[in-house]
C-alpha cells in the first residue's frame, strides 16, 4: 500500500480550478519531485495534503486511510516547511525548536532528544543558541527544515525549500534533502531544474492545475521530445550544409571547424533518431567520421515539452 494515494482531488478559487482532478502515489522511501511552472498549483496541492485546506472533491489517503478520517493522527506524521518559512526571529533557534516541540506535544526527554537529532541532522549546532533573525537565509532555511523533521514524520512536505538562496546556499540545501531521504517518504515542491535531478528519483509535472508527466527522472529526460539532440564529428566537404538538408533535421547547431574536422551538433525536427540517416550520409559523401552519438535529453527539454503542450 502507498503511503500517500491522491485520487481525482480538486481544489477551486473564485471559480478558477486550481487543482483539477490530480491523482497520484508516492510510496515509502521515495523521495519525488514536484515540478511545474508557478500558478500551475503546487503549492495548492502541498496544502491539501498537509490539511491547512480541505479539496473540494476527490480524497487524499494516508496509509489507505482518509485525511478527514485520520484528523490529527495524520498530522502528527507529516512534516511540512511551506514557501514563506514562517519563523520568530525574535527567538533563539533553540527556543524555536522547543517551543515547536511544545505544540507537537513532545515531553520532556523525549522532546530534547527529537531536538538533538533535528540538530544535528541539518547542522544547526554552530547557531543553536543565536537569535533567528541575526542568521542567514540558509541557515533559517535549516531552521524551517529542522522544526518539519523535529516529530519524525513518516512523510516531509517541501515547498520551494531553496528559494532565495544564493547558489552555495541551495547546494547545501539540496545535499541536506538528499540526506534526509534515506529515512523518510519526500515529496518536494520547486520550479529549480537542477534540485529534480540532483535530488529526486521520481518526477511529477503539473501544468495549470493537472499532472502533466509522472515517472523516473531518468526515463523521463531519456523521452523529452529535447533529447533528439546529435554530435557530429565528421571530415569531409560540406558536412554542416549537407546535415541541414538531411531530411528530419530541424538545424545544425555551433559548427566548429580545426585541423579539418567539422563539429556540429544536429537537432531532429521530431524524436526520431537520426543516427543511421548521418551515417549513410557521411558513407555517401565519403566523410570520415569521428563522432556520433544522441546527447541527453535536459530537464529544460524535460520541463517544456508537456507544460507547452498543455496549453489551451
Amino acid at each position: 500500500m502507498s503511503l500517500l494515494t491522491l485520487d481525482g482531488v480538486s481544489k477551486h478559487f473564485g471559480g478558477i480550478a486550481a487543482v483539477d482532478q490530480v491523482s497520484f502515489q508516492v510510496d515509502r522511501g521515495q523521495v519525488v519531485g514536484f515540478l511545474g511552472p508557478n500558478g500551475a498549483g503546487k503549492s495548492t496541492t502541498m496544502r491539501m495534503i498537509t490539511q491547512y485546506i480541505e479539496p473540494d472533491a476527490g480524497s487524499i489517503r494516508l496509509d489507505g486511510v482518509p485525511l478527514d478520517e485520520a484528523g490529527r493522527e495524520a498530522k502528527r506524521r507529516i512534516g511540512y516547511l511551506p514557501e514563506n518559512n514562517p519563523l520568530y526571529p525574535e527567538m533563539l533557534v533553540s527556543e524555536y525548536l522547543d517551543f515547536v516541540g511544545r505544540l507537537r506535544e513532545l515531553q520532556g526527554a523525549a522532546r530534547r532528544s527529537a531536538i538533538d537529532e533535528a540538530v544535528a541532522a541539518t547542522g544547526l549546532e554552530p547557531v543553536f543558541h543565536r537569535p533567528i533573525g541575526e542568521l542567514s537565509k540558509g541557515f533559517r532555511q535549516r531552521v524551517g527544515l529542522a522544526s518539519a523533521i523535529l516529530h519524525r514524520p513518516d512523510l516531509l512536505i517541501l515547498d520551494e525549500p531553496t528559494e532565495g538562496l544564493d547558489p552555495n546556499q541551495r547546494v547545501e540545501i539540496r545535499h541536506l534533502i538528499g540526506h534526509l531521504g534515506r529515512e523518510r517518504t519526500v515529496l518536494l515542491s520547486t520550479h529549480v531544474l537542477p534540485e529534480v535531478q540532483f535530488t529526486c528519483s521520481r518526477l511529477l509535472i503539473i501544468n495549470r492545475g493537472r499532472i502533466v508527466a509522472d515517472g523516473p527522472v531518468d526515463e523521463l529526460i531519456a523521452r523529452a521530445q529535447g533529447a533528439a539532440r546529435i554530435a557530429v564529428e565528421a571530415e569531409g566537404g560540406g558536412v554542416a550544409e549537407r546535415l541541414a538538408a538531411l531530411p528530419g533535421v530541424a538545424a545544425v547547431e555551433t559548427p566548429d571547424a580545426s585541423d579539418g574536422r567539422v563539429r556540429v551538433t544536429v537537432i531532429a525536427a521530431s524524436g526520431d533518431d537520426l543516427r543511421p540517416r548521418i551515417f549513410d550520409l557521411a558513407k555517401a559523401e565519403h566523410w570520415t567520421l569521428f563522432e556520433l552519438h544522441q546527447e541527453a535529453g535536459s530537464l529544460e527539454d524535460l520541463f517544456r515539452e508537456p507544460t507547452i503542450q498543455s496549453e489551451p
